[in-house]
């Protein structure tokens, strides 16, 4: 069943309001990485709603809000095959209706990584987020660790708002090559796509090195950056070892430790991580 207004799926809701709901929040262009999403969603709940919806507040300016890929009839095969029970798909007047004027700000864990390349983003996130959870009312929601910041912050609003749902976050779905799947690949040239794989190569040889006993956070951030540095494609943004629940930079690993960085291909910016978890 797709849905286009809020009414529509508040009713919806109701009919089904002893149902167990989850929640997948999507803007579309959807891959295996949004397919595992529905699918632990589909495991662990009676009913599972599904939302595509390209938020514009979370875009900063000169960022590829009217580029990012759209295939909505394609999106709407793909949950179809996985029996999605419902899809939200609003416009932007139905969400931001004219005179909207409030948002949701998470402090601190929005200020570093991508907070400090792309300040306004999460502002974004946090208030579309908000507002999914209101009109949808889910009883779990799901997140890629893909976006390992945005898991931060979502957890951190949940607890600071109350929000009556449980979080799941679920693993990174990655191509054969290692490379973590996003829509944001579909721009990347034939070359840009190879360089890519430089990552997951630059995250992994931390992991390792931590595995073999380094604990020194500079030198994992400098292990991933001279790697990464070897792909002449590759512009970093930023590399990083930090808190997994305060992303703040380490300079001695005591236990867990969130391995990240985001770079530029051309102009595509990709975004990838390894999550190391204390013994």
């Amino acid at each position: 069943m797709v849905l286009t207004a809020i009414n529509e799926l508040n009713a919806q809701r109701q009919a089904d309001a002893n149902a167990s709901w989850g929640l997948v929040p999507t803007m579309g262009y959807l891959h295996n990485g949004h397919l595992s999403l529905i699918r632990r969603a589909r495991v662990d709940n009676g009913k599972v709603i599904a939302s595509i919806f390209v938020n514009p507040t979370q875009f900063s300016p000169g960022e590829d809000l009217a580029s990012y890929p759209r295939d909505l009839e394609r999106d709407l095969a793909l949950l179809r095959q996985e029996d999605v029970d419902m899809v939200f798909v609003p416009s932007e007047d139905e969400l931001y209706p004219e005179g909207f004027q409030t948002s949701v700000i998470v402090s601190e864990a929005a200020r570093p990584l991508e907070g400090a390349s792309r300040p306004t983003h999460f502002q974004g996130v946090a208030t579309i987020v908000a507002k999914l959870f209101n009109i949808a009312r889910p009883t779990r929601v799901y997140f890629g660790q893909k976006d390992a910041q945005q898991c931060v912050v979502i957890r951190q609003m949940i607890n600071d708002l109350n929000f009556d749902l449980e979080m799941v976050v679920c693993p990174i779905v990655r191509e054969a090559d290692g490379l973590a799947m996003s829509s944001r690949n579909y721009y990347l040239s034939p070359e840009e796509r190879q360089s890519a794989t430089v990552l997951y190569r630059a995250l992994s040889a931390a992991q390792s090195t931590f595995i073999q006993g380094e604990r020194d956070g500079q030198m994992l951030r400098s292990l991933m950056a001279k790697i990464i540095s070897t792909e002449p494609l590759a512009q970093i943004d930023y590399v990083s070892a930090a808190d997994p629940n305060t992303l703040r930079e380490l300079d001695r690993i005591n236990d867990s430790v969130l391995l990240s960085t985001a770079v530029y291909f051309g102009q595509t910016r990709l975004i990838d991580n390894i999550l190391i978890a204390a013994n």
